[in-house]
């Protein structure tokens, strides 16, 4: 896969990663439905633990309207699994070591922290519909409230 930058309104080329529970998981698997796709930098850190969490809560409304989530981030499938378990979450995180699907997406990316540069995954989500094309992404995501937002855009998408 090359690095492509996946264009609101377009459709957004397949994928496929190990998913947490063993096994692979393509996009082309939820055709016909909405994916909610966020993309995290590391299980167990605190923001990235809200986040899971705050979707885990909305993830029975987000189901009502046809919607799935999916989490991403660089960490082995075995990191996934004891996330996923210790904080209950309902669906599934795909494991992206290579960042090749980060790097579709144009979230990996040249970061900064204390004076100190590193590659690393820039918290963002993307909102994917029935057909499979984009139709919203956030970029740059602050944690608190951010949930919500994505909530009510399903919601509107009818």
């Amino acid at each position: 896969m090359t690095e492509v930058q996946i264009q609101m309104g377009q459709p957004v080329p397949d994928f496929r990663l190990p998913a947490s529970g063993g096994g692979e998981m393509a996009l082309s698997d939820f055709r016909g439905r909405k994916v909610v796709i966020y993309f995290y930098p590391k299980n167990m850190t605190p923001a990235c633990t809200q986040e899971a969490c705050d979707f885990r809560d909305r993830s029975g409304q987000l189901e009502k309207e046809g919607a799935v989530v999916l989490g991403i981030s660089g960490d082995p499938v075995k990191s996934h699994d004891r996330f996923k378990e210790k904080q209950n979450l309902p669906f599934p995180l795909l494991s992206d070591e290579d960042h090749e699907v980060c790097r579709m997406f144009g979230v990996w990316q040249l970061k900064k922290l204390y004076g100190r540069e590193y590659e690393g995954i820039v918290r963002s989500t993307f909102l994917i519909d029935e057909n499979g094309t984009l139709v919203k992404e956030w970029r740059g995501v602050r944690v608190k409230g951010h949930a919500d937002q994505v909530l009510e855009a399903v919601r509107s998408m009818d």
